[in-house]
């Protein structure tokens, strides 16, 4: 198996001591943020300069490790990117938002996101080792004075009680491996003593940032709070060095699968031949390639965004021109509260009653013929389906097919097609009398 490259020190750590430079302790401590601390380490330009003196501007973090990833002699490196502000930040884009996934809103206590009907988002802590300048969630990140308090999460831990339907909770932030190590331990405790609440997932850019804290000790905390997942954040191929593969091989030994999610930016990996490669590199770290964002509206992120065309070309030349198992969905997260919507190539070309027409990745095609014969499940001798938990008002889709709606209204829509209170008069038809709008009449 190829080997990840071993990460090097920036030259002014060459004399930091193993002992400190391998302490995820002195990593978090020795962060960078001004423009004297980092240009000790790259030469900047004259846009990340101005960010970088800029007030107000999103904070502004690194640890010596994820820096010393960086070329300085390239400008343009996609590790650089991710972590220096550039002066396009301060710029305004058609659709920017300052919360476009819509969190706030569905948020029933501080903290917690119920946006689908069995899973839930707890956001521990608004802190990072570093900071994405694409960051989704901005608004709080990185503000210490917008850190979650004891009482809050008494009101995140009190909503999981009291909601039996919600069966996964997702932690984030944030980065819940910023926790001291007992208010982690702590946090999973409490949760894992909910009785519904079935898997515990963490999303963590920390094994990118700053491999050191996947120590040995942390793995095996964990491992005591199985069924537990973990999902990475890698976005170019240069970030896996032999530092992240230990700390991803150190987890996968306690148990834990991992994922990785990706965001697809402009200038750092929207080629497809470069995510091929890191998939490939992904899944031979022991890491299953998740998902594959379009960067949200969010504000500062402007001049990260591709077309979404650019997500679907490169899924393109990932299906069948490398293992189906190294292939993410490529995801757009609606933009108001919409929740993540795959979008793919187009494989199925036609279809009719008997037979589909569908292509392969070569644009090979082909037809499938339909059975002529199919009894149809019945939900009504299903089990399953008579112990189907319920999901009011979120059945969507679904709904339709299994036969509880007959369609689906957007908000207000009986209110905006109730012209001259014709809904109101139906409510009674003994009352109801026509308008006098025979065959052929139109209003």
């Amino acid at each position: 198996m190829p080997t990840p490259i071993l990460s090097k020190r920036a030259a002014i750590y060459a004399d930091v001591p193993d002992e400190k430079w391998n302490d995820w302790r002195w990593q978090l401590s020795h962060r960078l943020n001004t423009v004297d601390e980092i240009e000790k380490v790259i030469p900047l330009t004259d846009s990340e300069r101005k960010a970088l003196q800029t007030q107000g501007l999103f904070r502004v973090d690194v640890t010596p490790y994820y820096i010393s990833l960086i070329d300085p002699q390239d400008p343009n490196d996609p590790v650089r990117k991710q972590i220096i502000p550039v002066s396009e930040e301060l710029n305004a884009f058609t659709s920017m938002m300052e919360d476009s996934l819509a969190e706030d809103r569905h948020s029933p206590v501080p903290g917690l996101v119920h946006r689908y009907p069995d899973r839930v988002l707890m956001l521990v802590t608004t802190q990072c080792a570093s900071y994405c300048r694409y960051c989704t969630r901005s608004r709080i990140v990185g503000d210490p004075g917008q850190t979650f308090n004891k009482q809050e999460f008494e009101m995140q831990i009190e909503y999981l009680k009291r909601t039996p339907q919600v069966r996964d909770v997702l932690l984030s932030g944030g980065d819940p491996l910023v926790l001291a190590p007992k208010v982690l331990e702590e946090l999973l405790t409490r949760i894992r003593e909910i009785p519904h609440i079935e898997i515990v997932r963490i999303g963590s850019r920390v094994p990118v940032f700053m491999p050191q804290r996947i120590t040995q000790e942390l793995c095996d905390m964990l491992a005591k709070f199985h069924p537990l997942w973990l999902n990475i954040h890698v976005n170019h191929p240069n970030e896996i060095s032999q530092e992240l593969a230990d700390a991803c091989d150190r987890m996968s030994r306690a148990g834990i699968p991992l994922g990785n999610q990706s965001v697809l930016l402009a200038g750092v990996n929207d080629c497809v031949h470069l995510q091929r490669e890191l998939v490939q590199k992904l899944t031979r770290i022991r890491v299953r390639p998740y998902y594959l964002y379009q960067c949200d509206l969010v504000e500062g992120a402007g001049h990260f965004r591709t077309p979404v065309g650019k997500g679907v070309e490169i899924i393109e030349g990932l299906r069948g021109h490398t293992s189906g198992y190294a292939v993410p969905q490529f995801i757009v997260d609606g933009p108001g509260g919409g929740g993540k919507i795959p979008v793919m190539p187009n494989y199925l070309l036609s279809m009719s009653d008997h037979k589909i027409i569908v292509r392969n990745y070569e644009g090979y095609v082909t037809t499938y013929e339909e059975p002529t014969e199919y009894t149809s499940h019945d939900p009504k001798t299903c089990k399953f389906c008579q112990n189907k938990r319920p999901e009011p008002g979120q059945s969507g889709l679904t709904g339709l097919l299994d036969g509880e709606e007959m369609f689906i209204k957007p908000e207000g829509f009986d209110t905006l097609h109730d012209r001259g209170g014709i809904q109101h008069r139906l409510k009674d038809e003994s009352k109801w009398k026509p308008r006098g709008i025979g065959a052929g009449d139109t209003e």
